[in-house]
């Protein structure tokens, strides 16, 4: 082999190698029990496409695992990625707690168990597929109906961060009409489209027009 080619070589080997880093997700652990966090230490650094860092390295994904008595300090870290969640019973309040810190995927400390649901898990989780079981999907769903009701309904708001009002607006903004066109087909004043806007862009913290109609569409929101 000729050094050019050696060199080639080992180029391609780098590239590859560097490719496999950037497709590993990377995965913290953080639980107040050793035994535990030993134990899921050695099953993930075993697995090829997994990689095990330190809550202070900015994991994709942090599994956490909860009792009834660590899991208040458990869910008062900062957000810094999505939560794989392993606990029984979570209480409503904790289950809103636990969606405000990130939480993606919720799994019975029995199915932890599984190698296999684990790694699921990590990968739902990274790719942001919710999983929750029946029961806890059931709490959520009637917290979103109650929170529709009661909080966002009364400010003419809806669960997409929207009111109706500016859903509209928006819509028709990325129809490509312009501010006269919106209003004449709303039965608005070109003022009242141009405060809508303005409200919207200010709470977002959307540059401009176009930045609200990208936003919208990426948010599925339209």
């Amino acid at each position: 082999m000729t050094a050019n080619v050696a060199r080639q070589d080992s180029q391609r080997r780098a590239l590859f190698n560097g490719q496999a880093r950037r497709t590993s997700i990377r995965v913290a652990i953080n639980t107040s029990d050793s035994l535990v966090a030993s134990g899921l230490h050695a099953m993930l650094r075993a697995t090829p496409g997994i990689e095990v860092v330190s809550i202070e390295e900015q994991p994709e994904v942090t599994i956490a695992v909860a009792d009834d008595s660590s899991l208040p300090e458990l869910l008062s870290a900062p957000v810094t990625s999505r939560l794989v969640l392993i606990a029984d019973e979570l209480r409503q309040a904790e289950l809103w707690t636990a969606i405000e810190h990130g939480l993606v995927v919720l799994v019975p400390r029995e199915e932890a168990a599984t190698r296999s649901r684990l790694l699921q898990a990590i990968s739902d989780a990274r790719e942001g597929r919710g999983d929750l079981p029946p029961e806890q999907l059931g709490t959520v769903l009637r917290g979103l109906k109650q929170l529709q009701e009661t909080t966002l309904r009364p400010r003419e708001l809806t669960l997409s961060g929207l009111s109706l009002r500016e859903t509209e607006v928006i819509r028709l903004l990325a129809d490509g009409l312009d501010t006269a066109e919106i209003a004449e087909r709303l039965i608005y004043s070109e003022r009242t489209v141009k405060n809508v806007l303005h409200s919207l862009l200010n709470r977002l913290n959307l540059r401009n027009r176009a930045h609200a109609v990208a936003y919208a569409l990426r948010h599925g929101l339209i």
